[in-house]
């Protein structure tokens, strides 16, 4: 594809974005590019860059759009992006070309536009906080709680470009070797510091594509998420619920801890979910563990009430904590779906904790760095549930000596170099 036609596919792909502003943009932009098979792999990437950088600076745009009087379209927003966030030698008006696959020319108010932004800085002294930092102005105060004077700086980290890690199995392999046999394939990984199964690779590496992928040696995994594992602490012939499993990233995590040795069960409402965490077990060699789909009316939580060591709670939250990968959540998220969420972990949360035996575990986790799905969350249900307490780690857990603190966990990218997760440890007392 040309350079202009690569701008006419940015344009058309934000232009879906915008039209369904509830569903994720890596969603919409991995069916608009299945619709078009035509787009090689480098210019599916030159446009997702272009289009991601437009979701990065959202706010940033729209308030430079707003200053000049210019109506905030994906036209208007590429074209802004291109003179706020300029790269060498790509003016507007040579790649709005005009030619057959190319966005049709500058129109004269575009023109102007692109006149007035041109040499404009990105960030403005005049912008309001919460432009700067390219969240929701109701965000704001809640974010303030969390990090209080080091907000500017744990919000803009929250902003950057995320790091792509890997947990190597352990089932399999060990860390040295995954890490050599990666680079025999031109990839080099380096050492996770907080995860002793993590390994780091720089920038955008075909990593599905490597042998040791697909022999299941290691798993794309955020080193975040491996410290929850860590958290877990599932040993050998324990019996472990993945209460939110998902595609079982963390079952993953836990089975390998326990050496394939006891038994292993993954829940989730999705049976998509739990469907694609099939293959995923199959290729690590995990042979404990099995899936449970949850469903309105289901009986199977009462029938194992008190019956297992370790409960893990991956809730449903916000994701603040991913807006490395996710910019566009920060746009798509409201006050009143972070109420409904607390509701649900809630309710997650008490139902969970009927499912631990005296003397087990119950592990809270989320991807969030609010308060209020995290601290405030375990605060809640400590003063209901007088059968819990928080818990210290096991010293050969694998976690980091100074990392958890009265039993809770909370990582962010500034302080850690993880995405934001967040985890609790509480004990069943009797």
């Amino acid at each position: 594809m040309t350079p202009s036609a690569r701008l006419a596919a940015a344009i058309d792909l934000l232009s879906e974005m915008e039209a369904t502003p509830r569903r994720p943009a890596d969603a919409v932009a991995n069916a608009f590019f299945r619709e078009r098979r035509y787009i090689g792999g480098g210019d599916r990437r030159a446009v997702s860059e272009r289009v991601w950088a437009v979701l990065r600076h959202w706010r940033h745009i729209g308030w430079w759009l707003e200053q000049v009087g210019a109506p905030a379209t994906p036209r208007t927003r590429l074209i802004a992006a291109m003179q706020l966030i300029p790269r060498p030698g790509e003016a507007p008006g040579a790649l709005f070309s005009g030619d057959r696959y190319g966005p049709a020319p500058l129109t004269p108010a575009e023109q102007d536009l692109a006149a007035r932004l041109r040499g404009q800085a990105l960030a403005d002294p005049g912008m309001p906080q919460a432009v700067r930092l390219e969240v929701p102005d109701w965000l704001l105060p809640r974010l303030g709680e969390t990090f209080g004077s080091a907000l500017e700086a744990e919000v803009s980290a929250l902003a950057g470009e995320a790091t792509l890690d890997l947990r190597v199995n352990l089932l399999k392999t060990t860390r040295q070797e995954a890490a050599r046999l990666l680079a025999e394939e031109g990839i080099h990984a380096e050492e996770t510091g907080l995860s002793p199964w993590g390994l780091r690779v720089p920038g955008r590496q075909p990593i599905t594509a490597t042998a040791a992928f697909k022999a299941g040696l290691v798993e794309i995994q955020d080193e975040g998420s491996q410290i929850v594992v860590a958290a877990a602490d599932a040993r050998p012939g324990m019996r472990v619920l993945d209460y939110c499993a998902g595609a079982a990233g963390k079952t993953l995590g836990m089975a390998m801890t326990m050496q394939n040795r006891g038994h292993i069960v993954a829940c989730d409402v999705s049976e998509p979910r739990l469907e694609g965490a099939v293959r995923r077990l199959r290729r690590a060699g995990v042979h404990n563990a099995e899936r449970h789909l949850l469903v309105p009316g289901d009986r199977w939580a009462r029938r194992r009430a008190g019956s297992f060591d370790r409960v893990l709670v991956d809730a449903p939250c916000t994701g603040t904590g991913t807006w490395r990968r996710n910019p566009d959540a920060r746009l798509r998220l409201t006050e009143r779906d972070l109420e409904e969420l607390t509701a649900k972990q809630a309710d997650i949360l008490s139902t969970a904790a009927t499912l631990v035996r005296p003397g087990g575990r119950l592990i809270y986790a989320t991807c969030s760095v609010l308060r209020e799905e995290n601290q405030d969350r375990i605060a809640s249900f400590l003063a209901a549930s007088p059968h819990f307490r928080r818990a210290g780690p096991e010293p050969d857990c694998g976690l980091p000596a100074d990392l958890m603190h009265d039993g809770m966990i909370a990582l962010s990218p500034l302080r850690h170099g993880t995405d934001g997760f967040f985890a609790a440890v509480l004990e069943r007392v009797d």
